[in-house]
């Protein structure tokens, strides 16, 4: 199973999409790792830099509809290259959201109120999650402060983290 856990990046912006994620440009690519310097290259939002504040982030916070735009794998594998296994949100596209779950990786949605909790917490400082998968709590660190959140996912999408991914999953099934 992928590492869940570390510091976090906050995206302040709802629908972000997919060409913001991994702009259309880099899709000839034919490896994961071919992806990585460019992502979150087509986001622009005030004050944020990709090759700044991305580096040492594996988890994602941010507002609605993550992932809208294009149904290409290459957003979460842009992602995933990065080390970013988590993306919390109110809510994401749901090709998104099912291509993250399919890599064996996390996309959690919480409520609105709990997401601006959480960028109140950031806007402190640094902020870290630690994900306890098992019990469906996050424990997140922000500014001395300590904040249990917990989250559900399906059975499902539970069984594919686990597995690693579809394809791992289906080796295990079929």
């Amino acid at each position: 199973m992928k590492n869940f856990s570390g510091k976090a990046l906050l995206l302040n912006r709802s629908d972000i999409n997919t060409d913001e994620i991994i702009p259309a440009r880099y899709l000839t690519e034919i490896t994961k790792d071919a992806l990585k310097p460019y992502l979150l290259e087509g986001l622009h939002l005030d004050g944020f830099d990709p090759r700044r504040d991305i580096p040492g982030k594996s988890v994602i916070i941010t507002r609605s509809n993550f992932g809208c735009g294009s149904s290409r794998e290459h957003a979460p594998w842009a992602l995933e290259v990065n080390g970013i296994n988590l993306v919390i949100a109110e809510g994401f596209a749901r090709i998104f959201r099912q291509n993250m779950y399919n890599g064996g990786m996390l996309a959690v949605e919480l409520h609105p109120d709990t997401i601006d909790r959480l960028f109140r917490l950031g806007a402190a400082g640094e902020i870290t999650v630690e994900t306890d998968f098992e019990r469906g709590q996050f424990v997140v660190h922000a500014g001395g402060e300590s904040e249990r959140i917990g989250f559900t996912i399906s059975d499902f999408d539970r069984q594919l983290v686990i597995a690693g991914g579809w394809l791992e999953y289906a080796d295990k099934k079929y």
